[in-house]
């Protein structure tokens, strides 16, 4: 069965969240793995590139009416006409949610998926309370690891060849 992930972080993102999207991208989908986004920039556009750099499948969840208002890497453009309230759709779709950095929009993500049982992974951004059910990680690497894991990937994947972090 097909496996899907979120990749949701901010569209005003930093260097080190534009690189780790870019990386996760590509490694999800070098794996099959089908990236979903909200379609814009920042953290997604570059999650959509990591994933057209391998051939990979990118599905754009938009805010507004148009498919036009999607970036350049998107496999699919889905214009919702929700704002901000296609977050539910986003998270919905998803198996796993990989959260990079991230501003209110993102942290809203997080709370819809943990409120609704959907894994959450988060690297850098929201200081979070343990008890919020998200695993919080250090490392890209260790993102992409639990990830696999919540996707119930075969132990013998080998271990994420994606940079420094």
């Amino acid at each position: 069965m097909q496996k899907y992930v979120a990749i949701v972080g901010s569209s005003e993102a930093t260097s080190e969240e534009i690189e780790a999207a870019r990386g996760a991208g590509s490694w999800l989908a070098s794996r099959g793995v089908v990236v979903v986004t909200g379609g814009l920039g920042g953290v997604m556009e570059a999650a959509c590139e990591g994933v057209a750099s391998q051939r990979g499948v990118s599905i754009g969840l938009l805010p507004g009416g148009s498919r036009d208002d999607g970036n350049q890497h998107l496999t699919f453009s889905l214009p919702t006409g929700l704002g901000e309230l296609r977050n539910g759709l986003l998270v919905r779709s998803a198996d796993v949610v990989l959260a990079l950095g991230g501003s209110w929009g993102t942290l809203s993500e997080i709370a819809l998926a943990a409120r609704t049982g959907v894994p959450v992974i988060k690297l850098h951004g929201w200081e979070l309370p343990a008890s919020s059910g998200v695993t919080q990680v250090e490392t890209l690497a260790e993102a992409l690891r639990a990830v696999w894991f919540h996707l119930g990937a075969p132990d013998a994947e080998p271990e994420p060849r994606i940079g420094s972090g």
